[in-house]
C-alpha cells in the first residue's frame, strides 16, 4: 500500500463540515471540490454521501496522494483528481451543481480567490450551492486572538496570504452571480459560508 498524506486537521474538522455538507447538498448530485489537498475529506464526505459524485481537483503535483486515498477507499462516486490551478488551467464547464472547498480561500493569493469566483461561475450549473470552510474576518476584525495568530503565520509564509474579509468575499461571489444564504459557525473560530447561484 502507497504511503498516503495526512492533514491531522482534515480528521479534526471533517464530521463537523459533513453535517453541513447533508443539509446543504442534500438534494445535489455533481460536486466539484477545489483544492482537494490530501484527498482526505474526498473519500471520507464521498463514503458518507453515495448519492453525490464526488469530483477531486488539484495542482497536479498533489495528484499522487489523492490518487492514494481514492485506490485505497475504492469509492465509485469519488472520482480520480483533475488538474484545476485556479488561475491558470480550464475549468469544467456548466458540469457541477455544487462545489466545496476547505481550507483554501486564505492561502490563495487574492487574484487567485477572484479567479476562483470566476470559475465557479463557468463551471457550476443553474441555482448550483457553493461551500467554502475556513476562517474569515468580519468588519474587518478578527474573530479570536488564534485567529489573528493564525494571520500573522500565513502572512510570514507569504504576503499574499491571509484571512479574508467576509463582506469583501461576499462582494466578489455576488459579482460573479452567488447570493450568501447562511453563515454557519464551526468549531476551532472557523466558518462554513454557503452560497446559492442567483
Amino acid at each position: 500500500m502507497r504511503d498516503k498524506p495526512h492533514a491531522p486537521s482534515c480528521d479534526r474538522n471533517r464530521e463537523p463540515i459533513l453535517a453541513v455538507l447533508k443539509t446543504q447538498f442534500a438534494d445535489r448530485r455533481r460536486v466539484l471540490e477545489i483544492g482537494s489537498g490530501t484527498g482526505q475529506h474526498a473519500v471520507y464526505f464521498a463514503a458518507a454521501m453515495p448519492q453525490l459524485q464526488w469530483q477531486t481537483s488539484e495542482r497536479v503535483e498533489h495528484h499522487d496522494g489523492i490518487r492514494a486515498w481514492l485506490d485505497e477507499a475504492k469509492l465509485e462516486n469519488a472520482l480520480p483528481p483533475i488538474a484545476l490551478d485556479v488561475a491558470a488551467d480550464v475549468w469544467p464547464s456548466r458540469s457541477h451543481d455544487a462545489a466545496f472547498t476547505a481550507n483554501t480561500l486564505h492561502i490563495m493569493s487574492w487574484p487567485e480567490v477572484e479567479a476562483t469566483f470566476a470559475g465557479l461561475h463557468r463551471a457550476l450549473q443553474d441555482d448550483a450551492t457553493v461551500v467554502a470552510y475556513g476562517p474569515f474576518n468580519y468588519g474587518g476584525e478578527f474573530t479570536s486572538a488564534s485567529n489573528a495568530d493564525f494571520d500573522q503565520w500565513l502572512k510570514a509564509r507569504g504576503a499574499h496570504m491571509g484571512i479574508r474579509d467576509a463582506e469583501v468575499v461576499d462582494a466578489l461571489a455576488r459579482r460573479c452571480g452567488f447570493v450568501l444564504i447562511d453563515d454557519v459557525a464551526m468549531p476551532s473560530n472557523n466558518r462554513c459560508r454557503i452560497w446559492r447561484r442567483d
